[in-house]
């Protein structure tokens, strides 16, 4: 069999090959990553000098945040469901944006206090937010999901 280098068995080849991330979905986790962070980044701000714009910059990138992420959200649990390949950790990125997302609209009704009764709960939890969504954007762009090729 001189072909046999060059074939792999379906146990292996499944285990090997990975799909990559759909370019949309990429994007949709990226973004919500930007503007969530970014979102902690002004509640910082807002802490740091207390000029109520920052205040309302954050709310306002946050809830962007919140829209991209509700959207990579629903790719995700779609996702869920259409391939059994590596199934642990598509559940376990899907429950972290899922966490990031109700801890979002946490974020923004702590947000609704007036100015400085927000503080310092709202930077906090901007905080928590934009962890755990950098979190499952790592965990969803990751190849391997922690296994070695080798």
């Amino acid at each position: 069999m001189s072909n046999s280098a060059h074939m792999l068995s379906p146990t292996l080849d499944r285990i090997l090959y990975q799909p990559s991330l759909h370019p949309l979905r990429a994007l949709l986790l990226g973004a919500a990553d930007a503007f969530l962070v970014s979102g902690f980044l002004s509640d910082w701000a807002y802490f740091s000098d207390h000029q109520i714009q920052w205040k309302n910059f954050a709310d306002w990138l946050i809830i962007g945040g919140l829209v991209f992420a509700g959207f990579a959200l629903v790719w995700a649990l779609i996702d869920l469901f259409r391939s059994s390949l590596d199934r642990g950790r598509r559940i376990i990125a899907f429950g972290m944006l899922l966490a990031a997302f109700i801890l979002g609209i946490v974020d923004e009704l702590i947000h609704a206090k007036d100015a400085w009764a927000s503080m310092p709960d709202a930077l906090i939890v901007s905080a928590v937010v934009a962890v755990l969504a950098v979190a499952a954007t790592a965990l969803g762009f990751s190849a391997t999901g922690g296994r070695s090729l080798t």
